[in-house]
C-alpha cells in the first residue's frame, strides 16, 4: 500500500480597554508507514505540499446515489465551465484533522460530527446528502492513502482533511443540477495563525451573514465575500476579523475563520462564554472546548454576547480546526475608536489549558469520555490509481 512521495513544491485617537474590569452585578495503520525524509514538518504552512492522491465520488440523479470512493493521483479537477458549483455557489466544504498517537496509529478527530455538519450544509444548498458511512469510507482511504505525511506524534503538525462538494455537471437554469462531485483532500500543515496572540478588528464595513441566511452551514459564499476585507486588515496589522450580528451591529456572531469563545476569570476558575446565533457555523472545536471546560470544573454559558461585555472579559480566543485555539491579543472597533487589550506577552492560562487538553485528547495522550477519536484502518493496495 502507498504510493512514492512526490517532491515538496514548494491613526485615529482610540481609547485603550484594559479588559477583564469588574463586571456588575446583573487494526491500526501505524509505524509500517515511513514518513519521507523531505518532509520538514516542523516548518510546515498551510497547503505546501503534493501528496499522493485524493478521493473523488459522483452523484447522478439519474440513478439517485453516490459512486464508490476511488483514488486520483491528479490534484487537478477537471469541471465544465456551466456547473452550477462554479457559476451559482452551489457547494459545501469540510476540515477535520488527523493526528498519530504515541503508538503511531493514526486518528481522526470527531469526523462523524464534520460528517453531520456537512450533511447540514449540503441540505442548505440543495446538494444531495453524502452518507455518513460513505463519508467515512473515503476519510479512511485518503488518509491510509497518504499515511507517510501524517505527522510524527511528537511534532506540532496534524494532517489537514479536507472535504468538498458541489455541482459538477453543466447546468443553465438557476436550480438543483444534474450532477455532483464529492472529493476530500489532505495536506500535512501547521496551526494556521501561529501560535502568538494576534490583534484582530472588528470589521463594520461587512455583514457576513443575514440573520435568516447560511450563516450557520460552511459553505463558500460565507467566506469569498470577506477576503478582501481580510486581506486589508492583515495589511493594517490585524491578522484576524471579527464580525457583529448583521441585524443590530450590537451582539457578536464569530471571527471571519473562527469561533469566538470569551473567558472570564472567576478565581482559580474560568467562566466560558460563546455565542447563541442562527448565523454562526456551529463549531467542532468550541463544541469540544466547552466539553473540556465543563470537565475541568469551569462554568459554561451559551448564550448572546453584548458589545459592551467585551471588557469583562480576561481572555478571548478563536477556535477553529485549522486555527486551533489562538488567544487575541487586542479587538479594535475603528467607529467608536476603542481597543480592548488582552493577551500581551502569549497565550493567557486559560487558553493554555483548553489547548493542552484538547491536543492531548487528540494526540490520543488521554482517552476521552466520548466517541471523538475514530482510528484509520489499512486498505489494500489499489490495482491502479486514476490520473484523472
Amino acid at each position: 500500500m502507498g504510493f512514492g512521495p512526490h517532491k515538496a513544491f514548494w491613526n485615529t485617537r482610540t481609547s485603550v480597554i484594559n479588559c477583564a474590569a469588574t463586571e456588575p452585578h446583573n487494526e491500526s495503520l501505524s509505524t509500517s508507514y515511513s514518513v519521507p525524509r523531505w518532509v520538514a514538518f516542523s516548518q510546515l504552512q498551510l497547503l505546501r505540499f503534493l501528496v499522493n492522491a485524493h478521493v473523488e465520488c459522483e452523484y447522478s440523479v439519474s440513478t439517485g446515489h453516490w459512486s464508490e470512493p476511488r483514488l486520483v493521483e491528479d490534484p487537478l479537477l477537471r469541471i465544465h465551465g456551466l456547473a452550477p458549483g462554479l457559476n451559482y455557489g452551489q457547494q459545501a466544504f469540510e476540515g477535520m484533522k488527523a493526528y498519530r498517537d504515541p503508538q503511531g496509529n493514526i486518528n481522526v478527530f470527531r469526523p462523524k460530527d464534520h460528517a453531520a455538519r456537512l450533511a447540514l450544509s449540503c441540505s442548505a444548498v440543495a446538494i444531495p446528502t453524502i452518507p455518513e458511512d460513505l463519508f467515512l469510507r473515503s476519510v479512511n482511504l485518503v488518509i491510509a492513502s497518504n499515511a507517510e505525511y501524517v505527522p510524527p506524534q511528537d511534532t506540532d503538525a496534524a494532517l489537514y482533511i479536507r472535504p468538498l462538494v458541489f455541482g459538477s455537471d453543466p447546468f443553465f437554469a438557476v436550480s438543483a443540477g444534474t450532477g455532483y462531485k464529492f472529493c476530500i483532500y489532505v495536506q500535512p500543515y501547521r496551526a494556521y495563525h501561529g501560535s502568538q496572540p494576534i490583534p484582530a478588528l472588528i470589521l463594520e464595513d461587512l455583514d457576513r451573514a443575514a440573520p435568516k441566511g447560511v450563516g450557520h452551514v460552511k459553505v463558500g459564499g460565507n467566506y469569498g465575500p470577506v477576503l478582501k476585507w481580510s486581506d486589508q486588515a492583515r495589511a493594517e496589522g490585524y491578522f484576524i476579523t471579527l464580525h457583529l450580528d448583521s441585524r443590530t451591529n450590537s451582539e457578536f456572531d464569530e471571527f471571519s475563520t473562527s469561533g469566538f469563545i470569551g473567558l472570564k476569570k472567576t478565581g482559580d476558575s474560568f467562566t466560558v462564554v460563546v455565542p447563541s446565533s442562527r448565523s454562526i457555523l456551529k463549531s467542532v472545536t468550541s463544541t469540544t472546548c466547552l466539553d473540556l471546560a465543563r470537565s475541568l470544573g469551569w462554568n459554561v454559558e451559551v448564550r448572546p454576547i453584548p458589545y459592551s461585555e467585551l471588557q469583562y472579559f480576561s481572555e478571548v480566543i478563536a477556535v477553529g480546526t485549522a486555527a486551533m485555539l489562538v488567544s487575541i491579543k487586542s479587538i479594535t472597533r475603528r467607529s467608536t475608536e476603542e481597543i480592548f487589550a488582552y493577551s500581551t506577552d502569549g497565550s493567557g492560562n486559560g487558553c493554555k489549558q483548553l489547548q493542552q487538553a484538547l491536543l492531548d485528547i487528540q494526540k490520543g495522550r488521554v482517552k476521552s469520555n466520548e466517541d471523538w477519536l475514530w482510528q484509520v484502518s489499512p486498505v489494500e493496495q489499489p490495482s491502479g490509481v486514476e490520473n484523472a
